[in-house]
């Protein structure tokens, strides 16, 4: 197939269609939404909390929290008075809490991976992400969300890439030409994650949302050794010596 850069070991591409091309051929899959679906789940795994991915911020989610025994995640991004999408929100979830996360970029693609390996990956994780992946094989396929315009369609987000490029620098292997990009990208902007992220389009929003927080969060490059799994629809996180 043209699209699915199977001569490389290494390959970077964009949303749903990326799934389709690449995780068939993959021998893990890891996913990247920096701002900020992949920042929550790395918060709440590390703490030990179990996160399960939901599509839909519908009815349908609220049935599906209460069959598996799990407290659903607020619709609207917050940081007071309960979890939302805001990794703010989730800096004092408890061990073991079960928590359903509504978000139709990363929670989306992450359902959608099939049998094939999956990990969440941030700049939080990044090193920790990066070895794990490489536990699975060598062929790894790095999905980068994105964003959505008003009219549904996939918006290419900075930051994503800029998250691949960073779990990108601690994989050895054949890069194809978009994870040569991303990889680039990272190197370049490395010492300036925060300020790149919040002059970004993605960043610009949060902060007019009142959420740079956030955004901080995001930037912690990685603070984290948790590597989240998907296990039975839920991500569990995985302790990973990145020394």
């Amino acid at each position: 197939m043209i699209y699915n850069q199977h001569e490389f070991d290494i390959r970077l591409e964009w949303g749903m269609g990326a799934i389709e091309m690449l995780v068939p051929i993959c021998d893990v899959t890891i996913i990247v939404d920096v701002l900020s679906f992949s920042t929550c789940v790395s918060i709440a795994t590390q703490n030990g909390a179990i996160v399960y991915p939901y599509r839909w911020k519908d009815e349908s989610a609220i049935a599906y929290a209460e069959s598996i025994g799990a407290e659903l995640a607020d619709f609207k991004r917050k940081f007071t008075d309960g979890f939302s999408l805001s990794p703010t929100s989730l800096l004092n979830i408890p061990a073991h809490h079960k928590l359903v996360l509504a978000s139709p970029n990363g929670a989306t693609l992450s359902l959608a991976t099939q049998t094939t390996p999956t990990l969440c990956g941030s700049l939080r994780n990044a090193k920790a992400v990066a070895l794990k992946a490489q536990t699975y094989g060598r062929k790894i396929g790095i999905i980068a969300a994105g964003e959505q315009w008003p009219d549904g369609s996939m918006r290419v987000a900075f930051e994503d890439l800029l998250g691949a490029g960073a779990i990108i620098s601690y994989l050895p292997g054949t890069l194809s030409p978009e994870s040569k990009t991303g990889l680039v990208l990272f190197e370049q902007l490395q010492p300036t994650l925060y300020e790149e992220l919040k002059r970004c389009s993605s960043g610009k929003e949060l902060i007019a949302r009142g959420f740079e927080k956030d955004i901080i969060l995001a930037a912690d490059f990685n603070i984290s050794n948790t590597v989240p799994v998907l296990q039975n629809n839920a991500y569990v996180g995985h302790q990973i010596d990145t020394e």
